[in-house]
């Protein structure tokens, strides 16, 4: 098992909702915990990880600040359609600290695609540092 949710590794943000030149969606997904993307006021916000084939994931954990609350959907179709709700969390304020939510998903967890919506903040501006998907890819067999 290894982070599937890294450009490294063929992920990328295949949509999102705002967007700052300086603090681009790819920040999620670049491996470090130094950058990060910013919603641009207002909610829901969200983003969508894309991966190069379907995976197998075991646990998904989100570095972020201000994010109340979170959404995370999957889809295994080719295209980022068809979502399906895995997780649904409150995550508590920590002042001047980065929150980091860890979800724990069923064994058998597969998708194409992650969906991240931040239906509300504890301020009007929230950041996503980074996600980390622990996981494999899924062989299909021909």
């Amino acid at each position: 098992m290894f982070d599937l949710a890294l450009l490294s590794a063929g992920a990328c943000i295949a949509e999102v909702t705002s967007s700052d030149v300086n603090y681009p969606p790819e920040n999620i997904i670049d491996g470090t915990n130094e950058t990060f993307w910013t919603t641009t006021g207002l909610y829901p916000q969200h983003f969508i990880i894309s991966f190069t084939s379907p995976v197998l994931i075991q646990t998904v954990e989100i570095k972020c600040v201000n994010v109340k609350g979170l959404l995370v959907d999957r889809s295994v179709q080719n295209v980022p359609e068809d979502f399906e709700r895995i997780q649904k969390r409150v995550l508590d304020h920590v002042e001047g600290q980065q929150q980091t939510e860890e979800f724990q998903l069923a064994d058998d967890t597969t998708a194409q695609h992650l969906k991240f919506t931040i239906t509300s903040g504890h301020d009007h501006f929230a950041a996503v540092y980074r996600v980390h998907v622990n996981g494999r890819a899924v062989h299909q067999s021909m």
